[in-house]
């Protein structure tokens, strides 16, 4: 799947079969630095460009040609890679929000006004933000989880094969981390390939 931000530029997918919705959009997104920016008419369009493709933001303009834009807006916000804006017309704002607000969509009230759009794009770049601080901090976890697990399986086979004690094993594996310049789940890594045989 190719990535969606280099080097920090923010990137967007407007899907609008409005070509004038679609003008306001892209100058708005160019004016808060977006440097990549597709524009799309329909939702099947957008769905199969999103199979290859991540987007920091997906701005929808519903209702599109093929359909009402809202199971769209869902279904790109539950996957959590791409912050989601969809813009109703005034009367089905109510509902429409009542049904996509859980799933992280930010429903906005057409007609839509530039200074209105502005602040909701940059609610969504902030949230968008803490959201992949959050996203790189979970890795960054589970990594860690991932490395614990391993290093005690190897001290395990440590103490089965070895007869170290716990300690014994921990000090072990620290030890050759230190001594070959390498992680202890580098290390880990080569005992439980020693012993697994």
């Amino acid at each position: 799947m190719e990535s969606s931000r280099a080097g920090g530029i923010y990137s967007a997918l407007v899907v609008t079969d409005s070509e004038r919705n679609a003008a306001l959009f892209s100058e708005a997104l160019t004016a808060a630095s977006l440097k990549k920016i597709t524009v799309l008419a329909a939702a099947g369009q957008a769905r199969r460009t999103l199979l290859e493709n991540d987007f920091d933001f997906v701005i929808i303009d519903a209702p599109l040609s093929d359909e009402s834009g809202e199971s769209l807006a869902r279904n790109i916000a539950v996957r959590g890679v791409s912050q989601v804006i969809l813009a109703v017309n005034s009367e089905h704002f109510g509902a429409v929000c009542s049904v996509c607000q859980e799933d992280g969509v930010l429903v906005i009230s057409k007609p839509i006004e530039k200074n209105y759009f502005w602040s909701a794009l940059s609610l969504a770049k902030s949230v968008s933000g803490k959201l992949k601080r959050m996203q790189n901090e979970n890795a960054k976890l589970k990594q860690k989880i991932e490395d614990i697990r391993i290093i005690d399986r190897a001290k395990c086979m440590l103490i089965s094969y070895l007869s170290l004690s716990e300690q014994e094993a921990h000090r072990f594996i620290e030890k050759q981390a230190m001594d070959l310049r390498s992680t202890k789940r580098a290390i880990a890594g080569e005992i439980l390939k020693t012993y697994a045989n």
